[in-house]
């Protein structure tokens, strides 16, 4: 099941000691594997662990509990709390355990590379680090510079994958809308086909044609040769 109880080992050891479910009831319900829940009952897995009611943390109702014991194909539902309260937001850099701050200049590398429009306000929320951090990475003047690889941050372990894109929609979005707006270009340009084909309003007179329409022969070689010959 995709839902399980809290503290799921010290659940099942109080189903195993108070109910007469199946393993593999048990197992469903909890998470685990059918192999762990008999681990448990052998005393094998979970040794010292104190059982845990999962009916008193209203995690579960007696009726799931009697159902599956009347029927082992049955399959016990997680009780749903009656109230919702909702996550509280964020504030402040994201806390990065030990083990992972050193792999953050990697992942300040592969920001600053591969999305520039990031800001790095944005960057140090994002990965829980500085702006002089940040900046020493940019210019390398970071200590550690020689060995810094740009590698992803969803991929360190330092974010969501989903973390990272609302980052990035959000610096794009932004940069668009200072992007100064494109103008019309006004300058010349050819002209439509329509202005090409449009018969001109006036034409110059052809200077080889007379004005009864025929064709003067001494103007016209005059025009080739510069004159007429003798």
């Amino acid at each position: 099941m995709a839902d399980k109880p809290l503290m799921p080992l010290a659940t099942a050891v109080w189903l195993i000691d108070n109910t007469s479910l199946t393993f593999d009831q048990i197992a469903d319900f909890c998470g685990l594997h059918a192999l762990q829940v008999k681990g448990i009952a052998d005393g094998d897995v979970a040794a010292g662990v104190r059982g845990i009611d999962p009916i008193t943390n209203n995690q579960l109702e007696r009726d799931e509990i009697e159902k599956a014991q009347d029927d082992d194909s049955y399959r016990m539902r997680l009780s749903r709390p009656k109230t919702l309260v909702a996550e509280k937001t964020r504030k402040g850099p994201r806390y990065t355990p030990v083990s992972k701050r050193q792999s953050r200049p990697d992942a300040i590398a592969w920001m600053v590379r591969n999305h520039p429009e990031v800001s790095d306000a944005q960057i140090g929320k994002l990965l829980g680090t500085t702006k002089t951090t940040i900046q020493a990475v940019r210019d390398r003047s970071h200590w550690n510079s020689p060995n810094i690889t740009p590698q992803d941050p969803v991929g360190l372990g330092l974010c969501s994958q989903t973390d990272l894109d609302a980052v990035v929609r959000k610096a794009a979005a932004k940069a668009a809308k200072m992007a100064p707006p494109v103008t019309a270009d006004t300058s010349d340009t050819l002209k439509s086909t329509e202005e090409s084909l449009a018969p001109a309003e006036t034409q110059e007179d052809n200077p080889a044609e007379t004005d009864d329409g025929e064709i003067d022969i001494e103007k016209v070689f005059a025009n080739l040769g510069g004159g007429t010959t003798s």
